[in-house]
């Protein structure tokens, strides 16, 4: 078996489905799916049950364990030489796998991910702006400052799990950012660009809980920096931004619907030097929108009125 592709589902039988087709689907046929279902009580097993006449679809209950330990039993599980993670509202095109593997031909590859498109909730197509490309090969100081691997996207060298570990679980969200963190340190990153995966957003608690996110990414960077020797590797101005940028980007996406709590993330960026100009455009931005909504009669209890 080349590939452990590991399905960590709690809840999503609506979508889990389209997942699993989209394995099976792969032009590359030489693959797990461990589907690790973590204490679901929707309709999960059911869905995934006629899957199992296919051999190569292994189906393990767990009992809430949390999603970083779903993952890692998912891993200890695995047989391939390569582990690949889907999550079960995600789905892959068929040529994924054939795609991203041959990336590992280069001995220090670690990790191939891919673009993505976006879904919502139906599997309908959201548009999205073109991004620039990622970076690849050593990519350490950019991935402190921005993870830019789509999980769903990722293919992972077996020996890598071996030597940094696998999810910690004293994270419940960006438990991968952490992982590409230690992943980083010791290998290359290689990218395939095109949408090989679609990624749905718009449904679930996760997208909605941006704020403990950030706060969990601002822990992870700063255990990072004093437990896996980045500021070793990682230029001082450049971890300062990993973590301003972190506050202005929760500045910049509370700024409409809740104005102080944005003022107090921009404050909270000027703490580190470099780009302090970015923040204080921010908080003239928020300065400005509550001017605006006073000078059109917003009421007094309006979410602008700072």
């Amino acid at each position: 078996m080349n590939v452990s592709v590991v399905m960590a589902a709690k809840n999503y039988a609506r979508f889990i489905r389209e997942a699993i087709d989209s394995v099976r689907a792969q032009t590359r046929t030489d693959w797990e799916l461990l589907v690790v279902d973590d204490g679901s009580s929707d309709d999960t097993p059911a869905v995934v049950r006629p899957y199992l006449g296919d051999s190569r679809v292994r189906y393990f209950r767990s009992d809430t364990l949390g999603q970083p330990r779903a993952k890692n039993l998912g891993v200890a599980l695995a047989r391939g030489r390569f582990v690949a993670f889907l999550d079960a509202d995600d789905a892959w095109e068929p040529t994924k796998l054939e795609k991203q593997l041959p990336l590992f031909d280069a001995p220090d590859v670690g990790v191939a991910f891919c673009a993505r498109a976006l879904m919502d909730e139906q599997g309908r197509a959201l548009p999205m702006c073109e991004p620039e490309l990622p970076p690849t090969g050593f990519v350490l100081p950019q991935m402190f400052t921005q993870n830019f691997v789509c999980f769903s996207s990722c293919v992972v060298r077996r020996e890598v799990l071996a030597r940094v570990g696998g999810f910690g679980p004293q994270w419940d969200l960006a438990i991968d950012y952490d992982f590409w963190l230690r992943v980083a340190t010791h290998y290359q990153f290689a990218h395939v660009n095109e949408q090989l995966v679609r990624y749905r957003t718009g449904h679930g608690n996760l997208s909605k809980r941006l704020r403990d996110r950030v706060d969990t990414a601002l822990s992870i960077m700063h255990r990072a920096e004093t437990r896996y020797a980045v500021g070793g590797v990682v230029p001082a101005g450049v971890i300062a931004e990993g973590y301003a940028s972190t506050c202005r980007t929760l500045g910049y996406v509370t700024r409409a619907s809740e104005p102080r709590e944005a003022v107090r993330w921009y404050l909270r960026a000027l703490k580190w030097p470099g780009r302090r100009v970015l923040a204080l455009k921010g908080l003239a931005g928020v300065a400005r929108a509550a001017l605006q909504g006073r000078a059109e009669g917003a009421p007094e209890n309006a979410t602008c009125n700072l």
